[in-house]
């Protein structure tokens, strides 16, 4: 069979023949036209032999040759009205076959009508009606076998041509969506998998779809896929909760069977082939958990008609803030952020994506106070959403004047200007890594929180108009720039090697829609003064993860892709927290948004401090700056750094 394959594919489809089936992207109408009255002919005559055979007597008021030009010209006249020439064949389907059955059916009609008129006219027939009958079947099997022939045809020589063995595959769902995956991957080419079976949690006995079996899968889904012959499955449905997703994905990533997403069908459209569409699963699939729900009226009545502010705009939690806002009609947005070639790109984002919303796009650094008083003065802000912020650990281990610069004088300048000019709602946007804090990253967003915090209590202190200062917390975020995620993707595209700092390292993760969202629904829920940290779930083992995207990409860790551990970088910690050991939490409305009661402490004192460790800044003494910052957070304390030593210094000494 080998060996007819081989001679098949060199006559048939070889580089150097003329034949080559990759030179015929399909049959032309007028093509199929001709072909399909030459099957009508062949049958007529083919009728007439038949007849002859059976029965001696014949209606002799036509020739055999002009009964033959009168039905195959009624059949032409049909094959027009219907247009049974008009499809590519090798996409043939049930409406293409019925028109064929129509098309056969009416001529056979027509010719029938003929026939009994001209015999109440004259009293003789011109067919025989069980001739008429024997030309209908045959007409329409050799109409119908032609077009399944030739797209058989097409599939073995395009399948030969590309000389690839397709991924067998197994449907997981039974739904209209897993039916038509399945059925726009068999017809198409080229072709990528072949669909073996389905597999579903019902229990269905000898059930066949598209005329492959239906499996119930129990908890060893890994054994169905075996029995199928499949090394790949496709996730068609929707209808499994996170952990039941992540079940069945670790189950057959130890049993080495692929694992594929197919999106909804209603959703896809015609840019790209129906099997590039079928993608392999991705590791943000599979640590997504159950969408939040939140309430909408209160973010309604926060946002709309509202003039908002957007610091940090262009980055991935930024930039997220500023999609979601824009959904609620704010009166204005204001946009701003350091970076120009992302804040563009975001610009030409928003024109395409809400071309009524009112909008302005400012490029400021935010230790920039003058630009910044001056955009607060023609602005009229009633809400900030303060997400600009330096974040990368080691760099700012490296750089400890420039986090002081970004994340501690930059909300400083735009805390006390949203005080002087009354701006109703600030949410700053924080991270897991201010608490109890191992890097100058960590401890500065610590001390950003401070700020904000006993900055709202000194106008209750006063009694003035407050601003409400409302702080978010909340751990990695899946896809943001500079995150685990990507990197790793990058790195297993490269061939390897994935880098790991720790074999224990762990982290949470939320994604960056998820982020957003408590984001906004904290400024709307918050009266001031309050830290929100979210329920992350379980931390994620970053080593874990790693081997799980080895997998997901279709290769074996250490195998194919190596696995490199780095050693921690400085500053970094094993494990991070959402509140350190005196902090208590209070519940809220939503059972994953939780209230930390820090301890606040005095303005006078954070602020007086805080202007110490700028000033220390803008002289660029790395080891000055980290004593002050240790000073004014006595829970920071360097890990795997070379500030670990001032830890040992007294207070006075680092004063």
């Amino acid at each position: 069979m080998g060996k007819i394959n081989k001679t098949l594919q060199n006559i048939i489809a070889g580089p150097d023949n003329g034949l080559d089936i990759r030179n015929i992207k399909y049959l032309p109408r007028w093509a199929v036209f001709l072909i399909d009255i030459g099957l009508v002919t062949i049958s007529t005559v083919l009728t007439i032999f038949i007849l002859l055979d059976l029965s001696p007597f014949q209606y002799t008021l036509l020739s055999y040759f002009d009964k033959a030009v009168l039905i195959v010209g009624t059949h032409i006249v049909f094959f027009y009205f219907f247009k049974t020439y008009s499809g590519i064949i090798r996409y043939s389907s049930n409406i293409d076959a019925l028109k064929l059955l129509l098309a056969t059916i009416s001529s056979f009609i027509f010719l029938l009508t003929v026939n009994y008129v001209t015999f109440f006219s004259i009293g003789e027939k011109i067919f025989l009606v069980g001739g008429l009958l024997i030309n209908l079947w045959i007409s329409f099997s050799l109409l119908f076998l032609f077009r399944l022939g030739v797209k058989q045809v097409y599939e073995y020589f395009k399948i030969i041509q590309k000389n690839e063995s397709l991924i067998k595959t197994v449907i997981l769902g039974i739904d209209e969506n897993a039916i038509s995956i399945a059925g726009a991957l068999d017809i198409e080419h080229p072709k990528r998998f072949k669909i073996v079976g389905f597999l579903t949690q019902n229990s269905h006995k000898r059930l066949r779809i598209l005329d492959k079996p239906v499996l119930q899968h129990n908890e060893q889904i890994h054994k169905e896929v075996a029995s199928l012959g499949a090394e790949a499955i496709i996730f068609s449905e929707n209808t499994f909760s996170s952990e039941e997703k992540f079940k069945l994905v670790e189950e057959c990533l130890e049993h080495n069977i692929a694992v594929y997403n197919a999106p909804l069908v209603s959703s896809w459209d015609d840019s790209q082939p129906i099997a590039q569409k079928v993608k392999t699963l991705q590791i943000e699939d599979l640590l997504e958990r159950e969408p939040i729900q939140l309430e909408v009226q209160n973010k309604i009545d926060q946002l709309t008609n509202r003039t908002i502010l957007v610091t940090g705009a262009a980055g991935s939690i930024g930039s997220e803030i500023v999609r979601q806002v824009a959904e609620y009609n704010p009166k204005k947005l204001v946009i701003l952020d350091q970076a120009e070639t992302p804040l563009h790109n975001l610009q030409l984002e928003i024109e395409s994506k809400f071309p009524d919303l009112n909008f302005k796009v400012i490029v400021c650094d935010v230790g920039n106070q003058k630009r910044l008083e001056l955009m607060f003065q023609n602005q009229d802000i009633d809400v900030v959403y303060h997400a600009a912020a330096y974040k990368h650990v080691p760099l700012m281990e490296s750089n400890p004047h420039e986090a002081i610069f970004v994340n501690i004088h930059g909300t400083k300048n735009l805390a006390d200007l949203a005080v002087k000019y009354q701006v109703g709602h600030f949410v700053m946007v924080s991270t897991d890594k201010a608490v109890n804090p191992s890097n100058v990253m960590g401890a500065s967003k610590r001390a950003a929180e401070m700020y904000v915090q006993s900055l709202y209590h000194e106008q209750i202190k006063r009694k003035t108009s407050e601003t409400k200062f409302i702080t978010t917390r909340f751990g990695n975020v899946l896809g943001s720039n500079g995150s685990v995620v990507p990197l790793f993707k990058k790195q297993i595209e490269k061939g390897g090697p994935v880098t790991i700092t720790h074999p224990d390292i762990i982290r949470y993760f939320m994604t960056i829609p998820e982020a957003c969202q408590l984001v906004l629904e904290a400024g709307a829920m918050g009266n001031g003064g309050e830290i929100f940290v979210f329920d992350m779930g379980e931390p994620v083992k970053i080593m874990d993860l790693a081997i799980k995207m080895i997998k997901l990409a279709g290769y074996q860790p250490n195998k194919h892709i190596k696995v490199r551990i780095t050693g921690l970088r400085p500053g970094e910690k094993l494990y991070e927290e959402l509140l350190n050991d005196e902090c208590k939490t209070l519940p809220t409305h939503h059972k994953k948004i939780m209230i930390g009661q820090e301890v606040v402490r005095d303005y006078e004192m954070v602020n007086d401090k805080i202007i110490k460790i700028i000033n220390s800044a803008n002289k660029l003494k790395n080891d000055k700056v980290v004593a002050k910052l240790k000073d004014l957070i006595p829970e920071f304390k360097s890990n795997n750094s070379s500030y670990e030593r001032l830890d040992n210094i007294p207070e006075l000494k680092r004063n």
